[in-house]
């Protein structure tokens, strides 16, 4: 026993000692090295793991490069160790592989070491500087100054970073065209810049071939891009006056006429902002005049903008200035020296250089006189009347002159609105009378102001107008009477004294209005009263022995000049338990849901009305149908159906149209006082029942009866409507006779063609037999039965064959 344990100890030490010494294996890491894009020949030696082993082992290789990806990149001798290459490899695809190396026994193939291999991709320089676009284009103002930044250009290199194949720097290494006033230069950055000064004339664009050039220790690689530089038109013309076109003459007064159009020229590109003309005026300090600029012929426009006055002067003088839209730029190259920027000189409005003289031409307006309108010595003036005034009042009077010197001074005055034809006005003296009587309280007259206007109209050619306004005010005066509000009053019937509010307006104003005085005319004592009776408002007091009815009532309403009208009221007293008031008690309205109820019940009634006419002109006992129960099975006859050209026969009445005394089924009349609601034993409980519950029962019960009211009048109406709809169907069916004869329409496109064998009409020899049709059975005898004529159906009977027809 001692012995087996101490054996157990050794086995457990010797296999933990391997277990620990795997382990230490599978630890270990080994690293090659390798150059991208490797020219070959292939396969070629990487190099070889070296293992010492007491066992004979089987080398294997996985991970990437081998099963992974780059796959197929390695494999290893199984016997040596050795590992080789199989092809090249992409640095900046991958900069490390890492595969996993197995050695396992020949003998049971388990796995005796395992080792982690990284192998190390060096970079060559195999990839050029890229620039991020084969093509720029870019658009400079000519007025840039020079050492302004123009653009930058970007490239990068795919090579190992921070090494010589990745590092590059720009050149530039053509410029076309080549012109002595430009020079363009690049930093390290990408960015582009430029000496010297643009000239849109000279060069309108550049075109510059820029490379980037890697710094490969082996060889360089580089790349190019082009860049199109496109300069866009400075003003460094000044437009120049060219001449003008246009009488120079306008007439005063007259407003939008343009005497003069003034021509310039620009040698600025056509049409942009460079060569568009932007004009300005000096010498018009009252604002007479506008120029403006045609956009399609770079002209200045010289508009009347206010009229001018004869009388201030018959000549205008201005002075016109032209300059550009885009601000005048001049810049000239006086020295190109070796280093830095160039020597230029520059003017512009911010460079503070020399001052620059915009064009300018000086024009002379003649004026011309022309008939002016006479003018009022008041445009705007009051006046007031009394409304009451009489026919021929005077009102105002309005004076005018006419300031004319050379054409003729003659006018008269003239009426030029008058909403209501009230006024008139003297055509010579200009004195504003009233032809008709005014009224303050007209739709014309807004805030007791009614408006007048009145013209001067000369005798020129064209005759003239001058406007005057007068505003009226219209003094008010008691020529209305107070106005009751209502004549219709409603009152609800108390035990006690109501009150009910009236109330009353006048048109006129204080003190010709309110507050009124309300008085009851007629004997209403013990009756009605008012109380107030003093103001715009008086109250309506019922005694309260008014009983319900409709009175008639005298109002006296008085103003507080004494002024009066009197007034019917007709008053309505009711009891307003059912309704709000009077008018809802007795003209009563129904809403749309109850208008179709009482059409829905309408109609119901007058059905049960012709239920019960058909049911009392019958007899009250019938007698059973007897009916023949087929002989065997009986099968469907749902296989054929009545065809449009067959009769429905009429089994249910009789041949004279009368219901068939045997088609209708029905008991006694049906008793509504045993059913199981109203039974003698039900009505005795009854009485020993409180009033609720009894209420409850008749209410049930009522409803109950009304249920079985309408099964019976269901059951009827089911017996009775398939007899009326076979009479009906029969009374529209023709004879065979009658029907016309089917003639088939041919189509066009039939023709005459040739007949097709497989499409031959059906032959039927004359001496056929039609014995075979006798039997055809209960399918083809229920079609028959259907379509068979009268005297068929007759034969039909006496053979005692009986056919089971579903009600339509």
């Amino acid at each position: 026993m001692l012995l087996f344990t101490l054996l157990i100890l050794v086995v457990q030490t010797v296999t933990c000692s391997e277990v620990h010494s795997r382990q230490k294996r599978d630890w270990i890491i080994d690293s090659y090295e390798m150059e991208e894009g490797h020219p070959g020949p292939f396969p070629y030696s990487l190099g070889k793991v070296d293992l010492n082993s007491k066992y004979q082992v089987f080398f294997d290789l996985h991970g990437e490069g081998v099963d992974k990806e780059p796959k197929d990149v390695f494999f290893i001798e199984k016997n040596s160790g050795e590992i080789f290459v199989k092809k090249a490899v992409d640095y900046e695809k991958h900069k490390v592989l890492k595969l996993t190396f197995e050695a396992k026994k020949s003998l049971d193939f388990t796995v005796d070491t395992r080792l982690g291999i990284e192998i190390i991709i060096h970079d060559i320089n195999d990839n050029p500087p890229v620039f991020e676009k084969s093509l720029y284009e870019i658009t400079v103002d000519e007025d840039a100054s020079q050492g302004s930044h123009i653009h930058t250009v970007l490239a990068y290199d795919e090579d190992k970073s921070g090494t010589p194949n990745s590092t590059f720097h720009y050149a530039i290494k053509s410029v076309s065209p080549e012109t002595s006033n430009v020079e363009f230069f690049i930093k390290e950055t990408g960015a582009l810049y430029f000496k010297g000064c643009f000239d849109h004339e000279v060069a309108s664009r550049y075109t510059l071939l820029v490379e980037a050039i890697d710094h490969g220790e082996v060889v360089r690689l580089s790349s190019s891009t082009t860049v199109i530089v496109n300069v866009e038109d400075g003003n460094n013309h000044l437009p120049v006056f060219t001449g003008q076109t246009g009488s120079g003459k306008v007439k005063e007064r007259e407003t939008g006429f343009s005497p003069l159009r003034l021509h310039v020229t620009d040698e600025d590109v056509f049409q942009s902002k460079a060569w568009r003309a932007r004009y300005s005026i000096q010498g018009d300090e009252e604002g007479h005049f506008k120029i403006e600029t045609d956009t399609k012929t770079n002209d200045g426009v010289l508009t009347v903008v206010k009229g001018l006055d004869f009388k201030k002067g018959a000549k205008r003088e201005l002075k016109i200035f032209v300059k550009n839209e885009a601000e005048f730029f001049s810049c000239k190259v006086k020295s190109r020296p070796s280093t830095g920027l160039w020597n230029v000189d520059i003017t512009n409005d911010q460079s503070g250089g020399g001052e620059i003289r915009y064009n300018a031409k000086e024009v002379v307006i003649e004026v011309l006189d022309v008939n002016d309108p006479p003018e009022f010595d008041v445009t705007v003036k009051e006046a007031s009347v009394k409304e009451d005034a009489p026919i021929g009042t005077w009102v105002e009077k309005v004076t005018a002159v006419d300031p004319d010197n050379t054409t003729s001074r003659d006018f008269i005055y003239k009426i030029g609105h008058d909403p209501a034809g009230w006024m008139k006005i003297d055509a010579q003296t200009g004195n504003i009378t009233t032809k008709k009587l005014v009224d303050r309280e007209s739709s014309h007259v807004v805030n007791n102001i009614y408006t007048l206007i009145v013209q001067a109209v000369d005798n020129g050619k064209p005759p003239m107008t001058g406007t005057a306004t007068l505003h009226i005010h219209l003094i008010d005066v008691n020529d209305n009477v107070p106005q009751l509000d209502m004549n219709n009053l409603e009152i609800c019937l108390s035990d006690g004294p109501t009150t009910s509010n009236i109330s009353a307006t006048d048109l006129d104003e204080t003190p010709y209005g309110g507050p009124f005085t309300f008085e009851l005319v007629g004997d209403v004592r013990g009756k009605w009263k008012l109380d107030p009776s003093y103001g715009f408002t008086a109250g309506l007091v019922r005694d309260s022995r008014v009983y319900a009815g409709v009175y008639s009532l005298k109002v006296k309403v008085s103003d507080m000049q004494g002024q009066y009208g009197v007034y019917r009221l007709t008053t309505t007293v009711c009891s307003c338990s059912v309704a709000r008031n009077c008018r809802n008690r007795s003209a009563p309205t129904f809403n749309a849901g109850g208008a179709v109820g009482i059409a829905l019940l309408s109609l119901l009634l007058f059905a049960v009305a012709l239920l019960a006419a058909i049911s009392f002109s019958c007899k009250e006992n019938f007698t059973d149908m007897d009916t023949v129960s087929p002989v065997g099975n009986i099968q469907d006859s749902n296989i054929e159906n009545p065809g449009t050209d067959c009769k429905v026969p009429n089994n249910p009445s009789t041949s004279d149209g009368q219901t068939n005394k045997n088609s209708l089924k029905t008991e006694k009349k049906w008793d509504w006082t045993k059913t199981e609601y109203f039974n003698d034993t039900n009505v005795s409980l009854l009485h020993n029942q409180s009033e609720d519950y009894r209420r409850k029962y008749y209410w049930n019960w009522s409803k109950y009866r009304k249920w079985e009211f309408y099964k019976y009048r269901q059951q009827l109406l089911e017996e009775w409507m398939p007899s009326q709809i076979h009479l009906k169907v029969r009374s529209f069916q023709e004879t065979e006779e009658d029907l016309p004869e089917y003639k088939p329409h041919i189509y066009a496109e039939e023709g005459d063609a040739d007949i097709v064998s497989d499409l031959d009409s059906i032959t039927i020899p004359d001496n056929a037999s039609f014995d075979e049709l006798e039997d055809l059975g209960l399918e083809f005898q229920e079609l028959a039965s259907i379509c068979m004529s009268a005297q068929m159906q007759i034969k039909s009977k006496n053979t005692k064959t009986i056919y089971m027809h579903h009600g339509i």
